[in-house]
């Protein structure tokens, strides 16, 4: 199917390998740099990964409309100059104690991030409509998925590598982040020479439309706020965020998580790369079969699967393993296990989804305005972050656990049976609603079973 994709779909493919790469990487350390270099409490450091994520998402709301202003050649440029001078600034913040105003320096780095990193999500929405046809659109944005947790899987695994078996500063990764932003430029100009659409016509000849008259970012706008269908999608992506703050703890929580009941050398990298390799292997299988399902039941029953995998870290350790750190292992990788099964099912619909709902031209606004409810539970999470960690994973849990000498309330297990069932009742309500929902929805995938 996608030997008809033009150039241009590939090299965004590549820039999408390489940008993840150092996306997750970042996005996995930040809390952990944060404390260990920069010297902030759980709670402060949460308060930073807040402002950083939050703000990303926010600029969601904007860098749709400007993506689809300047095209996607003009956003990459952009976005990867200013964000290799922003890491490298990180990097000299994390490797020179002395600097005056330190934590602030590197909050404040974190934000100017922000709107680049979210220029960069919604240039690969909208290129994986405009570089793909009819034919081959749901199999370019799979693959899509795919390149992003191949990029995870390196992410994951760079980090253990440069904590544990070079011994280097977690600084060093955002070295890493410029190198990889410098040769993302260099496959723009080599692969990506154009923004035009491509597209096939009913006797499936190719055929290249006239670029659409470019609006600006009000007129966009207004058009997709008097759309039901807008407001429909909103509503169902709202029900899914319990399941998609997942990805949250996985960087919020989870590298402290794991630090802190399985032991100081704990691999969380590696933990974190299990998900994005069974997601690989997935969906090398998925995609030959991924046309021929109902899109809304593999978005809510996929959801329902990963939002079910939470309650596996619920279990009590002593019934794993008599030793805390092997249990925590095996509890993790059943949940991750599980998360990605369903993660494999309904994630990589979610953008397709999405894609297929928006206009011609207004893909990037789509994304945006639909990343406002993602916006709101992620900066509560992110906010709240750091409290919970405190709360229910605080240092020293592993020992306590061990002894004894602590209640089921302030555990983790808590801490997971709490966020699992507000990730389980939201799919649930969106599963009952599915009449409304799909309500005149003609760009459901005909071939249903």
């Amino acid at each position: 199917v996608l030997k008809e994709t033009r150039t241009e779909y590939w090299g965004i493919q590549i820039i999408n390998l390489l940008d993840c790469t150092i996306y997750f990487a970042l996005l996995t350390i930040a809390a952990v740099f944060l404390s260990e270099d920069i010297g902030l409490s759980d709670a402060n450091a949460g308060y930073v990964v807040a402002l950083f994520t939050s703000t990303t998402t926010l600029f969601l709301f904007i860098s749709g409309m400007i993506t689809d202003w300047l095209g996607i050649r003009k956003s990459v440029v952009i976005a990867m100059v200013m964000m290799i001078i922003l890491r490298s600034g990180m990097v000299v913040c994390g490797l020179v104690e002395s600097i005056p105003g330190r934590p602030w320096i590197v909050a404040g780095l974190f934000f100017l991030m922000a709107p680049f990193m979210a220029m960069m999500q919604t240039v690969f929405q909208a290129a994986n409509k405009r570089y793909t046809t009819k034919k081959s659109r749901s199999a370019g944005f799979t693959l899509w998925y795919l390149f992003m947790n191949i990029g995870a899987t390196l992410g994951g695994f760079s980090i253990d590598i440069v904590r544990n078996l070079l011994k280097l500063p977690n600084a060093q990764i955002f070295t890493m982040g410029s190198a990889l932003g410098a040769l993302c430029i260099i496959v723009l100009f080599l692969l990506v020479k154009n923004d035009e659409q491509l597209d096939l016509d009913e006797n499936e000849e190719k055929s290249l439309k006239a670029p659409a008259e470019r609006k600006n970012p009000l007129q966009i706008a207004k058009e997709v706020f008097r759309e039901s269908a807008f407001w429909r999608l909103a509503v169902l992506i709202t029900l899914l965020l319990g399941v998609r703050a997942v990805f949250s703890y996985f960087y919020l929580l989870m590298p402290k998580y794991w630090i802190r009941t399985i032991g100081e050398n704990a691999a969380f990298g590696t933990l974190n790369a299990i998900n994005p390799i069974l997601i690989v292997i997935g969906l090398i299988l998925f995609i030959p079969i991924a046309n021929k399902f109902n899109l809304f039941k593999m978005l809510t029953y996929g959801a329902l699967i990963s939002a079910s995998s939470i309650f596996v870290l619920v279990i009590p350790w002593q019934l794993i393993s008599s030793d805390i750190a092997t249990a925590h292992y095996v509890m993790a990788v059943i949940f991750i296990v599980i998360l990605s099964i369903g993660e494999i099912i309904w994630s990589p619909k979610l953008s397709e989804y999405t894609a297929a709902v928006a206009p011609e031209g207004q893909e990037g606004t789509y994304l945006g305005f639909t990343m406002i409810p993602w916006f709101l539970t992620k900066t509560l999470v992110s906010l709240a972050s750091g409290h919970m960690l405190t709360r229910w994973s605080p240092e020293g849990i592993g020992e306590k656990m061990v002894a004894g000498t602590v209640d089921f309330w302030h555990q983790p297990a808590a801490m997971w049976l709490i966020l699992g069932s507000v990730a389980l009742i939201g799919v649930i309500i969106a599963i009952m609603l599915k009449p409304w929902l799909t309500k005149g929805a003609r760009w459901e995938i005909e071939n249903t079973r």
